[in-house]
């Protein structure tokens, strides 16, 4: 080896592995791409076999969107949806995440509450729409309530599950440093129960899109749900597959928002810890 090749700085592995990411992004897009194109074929061919009574195509509910789109139907649904989702999943998030911190440290609270947790969880929203209209009304709130209670239960068991998971040997080794209960929360259960937080979020999001359709069918003028249901009224399959495809976008760009936020803060406590 010479004297300039042992002096020359050595690469660092994000330089020396950059290309190989980038080939490895484009890999992921052209999959993704050629995923979708292979998805609207298979569409495609069955609007063709069974027709538009039963299957619009690809095409027609592109200009079915845009005729929605263009008297604002199609935007107000979509602004409507997302509101409630964001409402009630983030009211559901509040409540949940200290909620199960205080019950998965705590064994009289876990004890208190478990009954109620187990028996409410296994109650469908929808059996609680004729109710929350009743008592609510047809405004926001009743369909903000269902949803917060799709969303509750499941991100205050994941929570619980990560405060159960800790390490009893970091316990022990705070406590043997001095730690308080608050400082024992904030440093060492806290960043361990983040993981499973963050899973519980993702879960509680995807099941509020399968309860705000139910909501909206129900006791809502404007909204997604409301579009398909309003559509099958009219028998306009076209816009029951634009609220169809618009509550999977929707839910697929929510879900990876929060799956980019969700990585830089287990970076961050991965840090921490």
């Amino acid at each position: 080896m010479t004297i300039a090749a042992a002096d020359a700085p050595a690469k660092k592995p994000a330089e020396r592995s950059a290309p190989g990411v980038m080939a490895g992004r484009l890999r992921g897009a052209g999959m993704f791409l050629l995923s979708i194109i292979f998805g609207i074929g298979v569409w495609q061919l069955l609007a063709m076999k069974y027709g538009s009574g039963l299957v619009a195509s690809p095409g027609q509910t592109l200009s079915a969107a845009r005729e929605l789109a263009a008297d604002g139907t199609l935007l107000n649904s979509v602004i409507a949806s997302s509101r409630r989702i964001l409402i009630g999943w983030g009211l559901g998030l509040l409540v949940g995440v200290p909620v199960g911190l205080l019950m998965g440290q705590v064994p009289f609270i876990r004890r208190l509450l478990d009954p109620y947790i187990e028996f409410f969880r296994f109650i469908p929203p929808i059996a609680f729409v004729t109710l929350a209209v009743v008592w609510l009304g047809i405004g926001e709130a009743s369909k903000v309530v269902l949803i917060f209670y799709t969303a509750v239960f499941i991100v205050t068991l994941n929570t619980i599950a990560g405060v159960l998971s800790v390490n009893e040997t970091k316990l022990r080794a705070a406590a043997s440093l001095g730690a308080g209960r608050g400082q024992v929360m904030r440093c060492v259960i806290l960043p361990s129960t983040v993981p499973h937080i963050v899973t519980g979020a993702r879960l509680a999001m995807g099941n509020s899109f399968l309860t705000i359709v139910s909501a909206e069918i129900v006791a809502a003028q404007v909204g997604l749900g409301a579009l398909i249901w309003t559509s099958r009224n009219y028998g306009r399959i076209d816009w029951v597959f634009v609220g169809i495809i618009m509550l999977g976008i929707l839910g697929f760009v929510f879900d990876r928002v929060l799956r980019i936020v969700a990585s830089r803060v287990l970076k961050r406590y991965e840090v921490r810890l």
